[in-house]
């Protein structure tokens, strides 16, 4: 099309200039020069064989193209309602905004939702409540195998990577978090000195590709490894086996986009595409993931130490619950991470259709954990969609411990859910490489945004919670969450879900659980 329009345009000079030469009025030359040029396009168009649509409809054919292309403003901006916009929102997306820019986040009038719907939830207030307490509460991770325990927030930057991130945006996140004290996980693109200059806490995630403490032929590599998490900003360690939207499937970074600098976080050669497996080659049995998370823990000194996964079967998570108690060690904890988190960029049918979404996420691993008497020891953490303070009480309420939110701080630091993420055109600079784009992103101003979103929605947490007559996030329990099952009836998690008691599985299965329990076993992964 550029080259038809090129052409195009040669032409009607051409023309204009032929008919200035016979003596017609300059006014004439003006006029025919757009209907040249919509000639030359209706031409273009009968003779092009790539879309059936200009080929009967020539010129007038575009406009579907161009109504095509700003469907996704038109529908965010005009059409949608505050409350069924997707992947976020406008509510919520609202609220994220004024919270990290430090005004009322509040609403007048009620509600809009339809509290009848089937599927809506809604937080058991207390006819006694609590005073909000003054300091938020944190979560110790560490269990008895850990020499360097750390203390958790109850919401923390997730885990993305810088190459998906912008150089400023990952400041501006980790500055938030030293701010703030709260976590900053860095994805599985490696360590990079945008995660190290602010001074924030680090998560440090390693994925599949092992990104910044791999061997040139992409194995893991122990000495790197140890050496950089010493670094005094590690605070946990994390072996990443799977992404909420994108479970069981590996990454592709172009080698157009591997330019000196992420080559070099990553120990990748530059300019070369760089392909992360979708399984790792350090462990494939479960009793095998649970070693290597012990020598992991070994090699960074002691500190806490815990995978990731998005949850798929449960007798598979069963027969690592079954690894962990023939060891005898566990991970300090586990990040549930749910089918409906966010990604850079996946296949659709990955991100609708594959991966168990967090809420039957969660209470998998909480109950199997619990059943197994491996609770106490292991601490789990939520991501997926946690944007307000009412996901992060219902993740509590659900048996995680703390939470971690991607989306929600990219909102804080500007993005917009244009939804380019992969495109390298982030209209906002928070997910490009594009240097242009990025200088956008002031991390001055937005450093301080990503402290004032955490903090305040903290506090919106403890305030639902003082609501419920509760202080401590451990004193949740589920039949402080309910969910409407039709226009007249609704029942509380105690009742729709199975809860399993504190060493069950040991002590005798119960029925539903007993054929996987029994199939489970720590040296292999059955499906």
């Amino acid at each position: 099309m550029i080259r038809n329009a090129i052409v195009a345009v040669i032409l009607a000079g051409g023309i204009a200039a032929a008919v200035a030469a016979v003596g017609l009025s300059p006014w004439w030359c003006l006029a025919a020069v757009p209907l040249c040029l919509l000639g030359l396009v209706g031409v273009a168009d009968l003779v092009q064989r790539k879309h059936s649509v200009l080929r009967n409809y020539p010129v007038l054919g575009h406009a579907r193209f161009l109504m095509e292309r700003i469907r996704p403003e038109l529908q965010q901006y005009f059409i949608e309602r505050n409350y069924d916009g997707r992947p976020f929102d406008r509510d919520v997306r609202s609220i994220v905004y004024e919270r990290a820019k430090g005004t009322e986040a509040e609403q007048p009038y009620g509600t809009e939702r339809d509290v009848y719907q089937p599927g809506y939830e809604f937080l058991v207030p207390s006819m006694a409540p609590c005073p909000v307490p003054e300091t938020p509460p944190r979560v110790r991770i560490g269990g008895p195998d850990c020499g360097r325990p750390y203390d958790m927030a109850l919401l923390n930057v997730s885990a993305m990577s810088f190459g998906s991130l912008s150089s400023n945006a990952v400041l501006a996140l980790n500055g938030g978090a030293a701010a703030g004290g709260f976590a900053h996980d860095t994805g599985e693109g490696g360590l990079s000195e945008y995660h190290l200059r602010p001074g924030g806490d680090l998560v440090w995630e390693i994925g599949t590709g092992y990104f910044g403490c791999r061997t040139p032929d992409g194995d893991f590599d122990p000495a790197e490894f140890a050496d950089k998490a010493a670094h005094d900003h590690v605070k946990c360690v994390s072996l990443k086996l799977s992404q909420g939207a994108k479970p069981g499937i590996g990454g592709v970074l172009p080698g157009a986009k591997v330019n000196a600098e992420i080559a070099k976080v990553r120990d990748v050669p530059e300019g070369k595409t760089v392909i992360s497996p979708p399984y790792h080659r350090v462990f494939s049995t479960p009793r095998e993931l649970v070693r290597f998370i012990a020598r992991m823990r070994e090699l960074s000194g002691g500190k806490p130490t815990g995978f990731k996964l998005c949850v798929g079967s449960r007798r598979q998570f069963l027969a690592v619950c079954k690894a962990m108690l023939a060891e005898g060690t566990a991970p300090d904890f586990i990040i549930v991470d749910g089918g409906e988190g966010g990604t850079g960029a996946a296949p659709l049918e990955f991100a609708d259709h594959v991966g168990t979404p967090l809420t039957e996420g969660l209470l998998t691993v909480h109950n199997a954990l619990v059943g197994t008497g491996l609770r106490d020891r292991v601490r789990i953490g939520a991501s997926g969609k946690i944007a307000t303070g009412t996901d992060l009480v219902k993740r509590l309420v659900q048996g995680a411990d703390y939470g971690n939110a991607a989306r929600a701080m990219m909102f804080a630091v500007g993005c917009i859910q244009a939804q380019r993420c992969h495109t390298n055109t982030c209209p906002t600079g928070v997910t490009t490489q594009d240097p242009r784009r990025a200088r956008a992103l002031d991390v001055r101003d937005k450093t301080p945004r990503v402290q004032r979103f955490q903090e305040a929605t903290v506090a919106s947490a403890l305030q639902i919670m003082a609501s419920m007559g509760v202080t401590d996030p451990a004193d949740l329990r589920p039949h402080m969450l309910r969910r409407r099952i039709d226009p007249y009836t609704e029942r509380s998690y105690e009742e729709l879900y199975e809860w399993l008691e504190p060493g069950q599985l040991l002590a005798g299965a119960p029925q539903s659980w007993a054929a996987d329990w029994k199939a489970a076993a720590p040296d292999h992964f059955t499906v």
